[in-house]
């Protein structure tokens, strides 16, 4: 029940985005805040998990002078001796409130502070939430939105912050370790960070961390292809394959049929229709190890694969059986799902550029945010494969398709699609290359954002003393939250390794005179 529980918190959020580059976006998911009180070592009765403190932080890095914004954080120091580490993590691209949870020992990053006697610290992304240089998220806003600025975000709260615990004055890098630890987004993150300012985070833990840049990220749906049941992979396969059949050849009454069995016929252009396609395949990403039963991604492989109580074969039911129950599940099921009470065009179109969705700059939408940073820096575009691969996403789907709605959102900045600068970022902070002491890379065998990480198929990238690299048989960050281990062993030994490899660190570690 309880990784239901957990699932369905990392999936709701996302459920109405019509959005192709966000949908698929990384994600943590959030994790309970327990509801019981809680005490230091000594027996102080300590503040609620929930507890918002405010930290002045530098509205622009590179020009002081034009003063700070408030950057709010998280903290439990339940199991915090002096001397112990201080544990700071990022949720990323999200609102933090709700990931409270992180710093409790439900978590990696509580297992560590309590194994090390340390203190557990959540802090708001810049432009995310509530944490925000501007009263606004215009384009002239989200200049200050880039990967240097929160990695030096990063760097000035460990640096200059008085926390709030007794003795949180004298726990700055140098007087105590600090280790940076993020999943996702957050998790390349903490390697651009390490690889960027060396010597302020002792130790490092990264989870599914998307440390290569990619524009034209197909490979996200290879795992998901790989590791589906077979038959729905079958069947996706070869309605997809229809699909560019008949794109190939202007079949556009071939298509209008196609769009009405999935009762999204009133769309106008077919590279909406392919990215709608992609909603259920995206679905994987929030699946939990042991937990398949009911999710939605499940839902749709027995809505395709089970008729009458029986199951197809690995080829699957074929053409027909596939175009008829994938397109009753949207029918039915997961239209409603989606969009809730949207018309078609408003939830899925992405062709109208006066739509409240891409004009909406007031603060604590992360979509804009998130948005802004994809387009420039980090693309990570969900495509359609080369041909000659298999494909269940479709080829109409290309970096320019999803690129063009960088023009919607930003029309001010960009007046054609943009191309991100992928390479730029991968040169800056190292991207596969990375190779920084004490760093702990976790990744999942069926993340879709494996191909991404140091764990990539074909990559080879060795796994030593100095900077780990272990896989589970888990999807994305699956690492990071502990009663998963109880459910995959293969979880339960990347936990272990972890926690060894940080005692043996922090061993190492002697205050300096900074």
């Amino acid at each position: 029940m309880w990784a239901v529980t957990l699932l369905l918190l990392a999936g709701v959020a996302q459920a109405a985005i019509p959005n192709a580059m966000l949908r698929g976006m990384h994600s943590l998911p959030k994790v309970l805040v327990p509801e019981h009180s809680i005490t230091s070592p000594n027996g102080t009765a300590l503040p609620p998990l929930t507890t918002v403190y405010y930290f002045d932080q530098l509205i622009d890095h590179d020009n002081p002078g034009l003063g700070t914004f408030k950057q709010r954080y998280w903290m439990n120091w339940e199991f915090y001796e002096p001397g112990g580490p201080i544990i700071l993590m990022t949720p990323g691209e999200a609102n933090a409130d709700g990931y409270q949870g992180y710093t409790t020992n439900d978590t990696i990053n509580g297992l560590i502070a309590q194994q090390q006697n340390g203190a557990a610290i959540i802090i708001e992304h810049r432009f995310f939430g509530l944490s925000n240089p501007y009263d606004n998220l215009t384009s002239q806003s989200l200049a200050l939105l880039t990967i240097q600025q929160a990695i030096d975000d990063l760097v000035y709260f460990a640096t200059t912050a008085d926390l709030p615990m007794c003795g949180g004055d004298a726990v700055k890098p140098g007087q105590a370790p600090w280790i940076l630890i993020g999943g996702s987004y957050a998790g390349a993150l903490t390697s651009y960070t390490m690889v960027n300012k060396p010597g302020i985070f002792w130790a490092g833990y990264a989870s599914s961390a998307t440390v290569q840049t990619i524009t034209d990220y197909y490979d996200y749906f290879t795992p998901i292809r790989e590791y589906m049941p077979q038959n729905c992979s079958s069947d996706v396969q070869a309605v997809i394959a229809y699909l560019d059949k008949m794109y190939a050849a202007h079949d556009t009454a071939g298509i209008q049929s196609l769009q009405k069995a999935f009762a999204l016929g009133a769309l106008d252009h077919v590279g909406d229709f392919a990215t709608a396609l992609e909603y259920n395949l995206w679905d994987w990403q929030s699946l939990v190890p042991g937990a398949y039963a009911g999710t939605w991604f499940y839902q749709f492989c027995d809505a395709l694969e089970v008729k009458n109580g029986v199951h197809a074969g690995p080829d699957g039911w074929g053409l027909d059986n596939a175009i008829k129950s994938w397109g009753n599940f949207w029918n039915t099921t997961y239209y409603n799902h989606t969009c809730q009470d949207k018309d078609v065009e408003t939830c899925l179109g992405t062709f109208v550029p006066t739509n409240p969705y891409w004009t909406n700059v007031t603060v604590d939408n992360w979509i804009r945010s998130w948005t802004w940073m994809v387009c420039n820096q980090l693309g990570f575009y969900q495509v359609g494969p080369p041909k000659g691969q298999p494909a269940i996403a479709s080829r109409i789907l290309k970096p320019s398709f999803v690129e063009r709605q960088c023009v919607n959102m930003f029309p001010e900045v960009f007046t054609y699609p943009p191309q991100p600068t992928t390479a730029e970022t991968n040169r800056m902070y190292a991207g596969w290359d990375v190779d920084v002491p004490r760093l702990f890379f976790a990744n999942g065998l069926r993340d879709p954002w494996r191909g991404a990480t140091v764990s990539a198929d074909g990559l080879n990238k060795p796994n030593t003393t100095s900077m780990p690299i272990y896989m589970c048989d888990g999807f994305h960050t699956s690492d990071m939250i502990t009663q998963i281990a109880n459910i995959d062993p293969t979880i339960a030994v990347v936990q272990e390794a972890a926690l060894r490899y940080m005692k043996e660190w922090l061993a190492e570690w002697k205050p300096s005179t900074r």
